[in-house]
């Protein structure tokens, strides 16, 4: 468990084609985890690790953080779904150590191989992209209907991970001796947990601090029509509460409380999100028009109950109902 691992700053190469898809099984998954299209365009390329990935929250079945086994995250590269249908979630991409060589900044080349360059057949990159899109998605009857299932590493996380207990210190551990937390920030994150876990044991009330929003029925909406690079204002959380129902959500989206330290804080918008793959199931969803990601958000996993300090750094959904339009 504590064997030399890569941390947070290092430099790392990303492993040539050929070098990776000899990691790879049938399935194009290395210890389950997928590797993806949308991954080979960053081969030969250099870049810092952002954080450990030991573990990451499960988005399918229990929110909770799960063991992972060599692998991190690399600084800036998520998934931009060119071969996921477009979808737009924009997942921080894992790397498994195997596929990558640690390096100093200094030791290697400014600029990747040429693709043509690279040591690898056309004869064996034509048959590693076939089985690359073979394995990320599947055309298939259900219920006498034509559908698409996506297979991806979101989708695949539970096959990449093994069950992990919230309790247990060696995560923690990790997170502090790999560079994913600062002592500071872990500290005070731990007390808020505390008194957190604290406050369910004296009242009763097993899921603070979900509280729940007061809407019955359907939730309010409002349109904005944001467009990337407009300057919005998160409302504040009394207001945000206000729009949402009793599972704190509106129209089906949720308002998570690593979303809410962003209350009445500017930024910019990142993105529209119209089309996202369901984790569960594979399935190509269609979102409401009135869905934003905000540049600068992510989750950071320190407020959240059973998984804490997750590095994998989601994007939250921002229903414009919560934003504020700001003149530039």
């Amino acid at each position: 468990m504590f064997a030399r691992r890569l941390r947070a700053g290092n430099w790392v190469q990303v492993r040539t084609e050929r070098e990776i898809f000899a990691t790879l099984d049938e399935h194009c998954r290395l210890d389950g985890l997928p590797f993806m299209p949308e991954m080979l365009q960053f081969c030969g390329k250099r870049f810092r690790v952002h954080k450990s990935a030991h573990k990451a929250c499960d988005t399918i079945r229990s929110s909770e953080n799960r063991w992972m086994a060599d692998a991190v995250l690399l600084d800036g590269l998520r998934c931009d779904g060119s071969g996921h249908g477009g979808c737009q979630a924009a997942c921080r991409l894992f790397w498994k150590t195997a596929w990558l060589k640690p390096v100093l900044h200094e030791a290697i080349d400014s600029e990747p191989l040429p693709r043509n360059q690279l040591e690898i057949s056309d004869s064996i990159q034509e048959s590693q992209l076939r089985a690359l899109t073979k394995n990320t998605y599947a055309p298939m009857l259900e219920a006498g209907n034509a559908v698409t299932r996506y297979s991806c590493q979101a989708t695949q996380l539970l096959d990449a991970t093994n069950p992990l207990d919230w309790w247990d210190p060696r995560q923690y551990a990790l997170d502090l001796m790999l560079g994913n937390i600062s002592i500071r920030d872990f500290v005070y994150y731990v007390a808020i947990a505390m008194r957190n876990a604290a406050t369910r044991l004296l009242t009763g009330d097993r899921t603070y601090p979900y509280v729940p929003g007061p809407v019955k029925g359907i939730t309010p909406t409002e349109v904005l029509n944001l467009r990337p690079g407009e300057r919005v204002q998160v409302r504040s959380r009394d207001e945000i509460m206000a729009t949402l129902d009793a599972n704190r959500k509106n129209r089906g989206l949720y308002f998570d409380v690593e979303m809410e330290p962003h209350c009445g804080k500017t930024y910019r918008v990142l993105g529209r999100v119209s089309r996202l793959i369901r984790e569960k199931s594979g399935e190509m969803i269609n979102v409401s028009r009135d869905c934003v990601i905000l540049d600068g958000i992510a989750c950071s996993g320190c407020l959240s109950q059973n998984r804490l300090f997750c590095p994998r750094g989601v994007y939250p959904y921002w229903r414009e109902i919560w934003l504020t339009r700001l003149e530039e």
